[in-house]
C-alpha cells in the first residue's frame, strides 16, 4: 500500500524548522522552479498560472491541509499579502485577487506531469 500523501507533510515542516534562515527570498526560486513545470492546458482561457496555483497548493500543504478540499478552503482565505507574494493576480472588476476555485486546483493537478514536478522541485 502506498504511503498516505499527508505523510510527507510532517517532514517537509520539520525541514523548514531546521532552516530558520530561510525567509521570503526563497518563495521566487520556488516560483521559478515550479514555472518550468509543462502546463498541460490548452493555453487559450488560462486564468491562473500553473506556477501560481502549484505555490498556493504548497503553501497550503505545508500549512497543514490534508485533503484537495482543505487546499481550496486554504486558498480561498490566504492573506492577501501571501496571494500579492505568490503572483496572483487582481480581479479587473472587483477589489480582490482572483484564486484559483477548489476543482480547478483538483482538475489542474490530475493532469500535471509528477515526474516533470519532481524534476523541478527536487534539485
Amino acid at each position: 500500500m502506498p504511503a498516505d500523501a499527508s505523510s510527507l507533510i510532517l517532514p517537509a515542516l520539520d525541514q523548514l524548522r531546521e532552516r530558520p534562515e530561510i525567509g521570503p527570498g526563497e518563495v521566487p526560486g520556488l516560483l521559478e522552479r515550479l514555472a518550468q513545470v509543462p502546463d498541460p492546458r490548452n493555453p487559450r482561457g488560462v486564468r491562473h498560472a500553473l506556477a501560481v496555483v502549484l505555490a498556493l497548493t504548497a503553501c497550503a500543504v505545508l500549512a497543514g491541509a490534508t485533503s484537495l478540499l482543505a487546499v481550496g478552503e486554504w486558498i480561498a482565505d490566504a492573506p492577501p499579502f501571501v496571494l500579492d507574494r505568490l503572483g496572483v493576480r487582481p480581479d479587473p472588476v472587483l477589489p480582490r485577487q482572483l484564486v484559483p476555485a477548489e476543482a480547478t486546483v483538483r482538475q489542474l493537478l490530475a493532469r500535471v506531469d509528477g515526474d516533470a514536478l519532481d524534476r523541478a522541485v527536487g534539485g
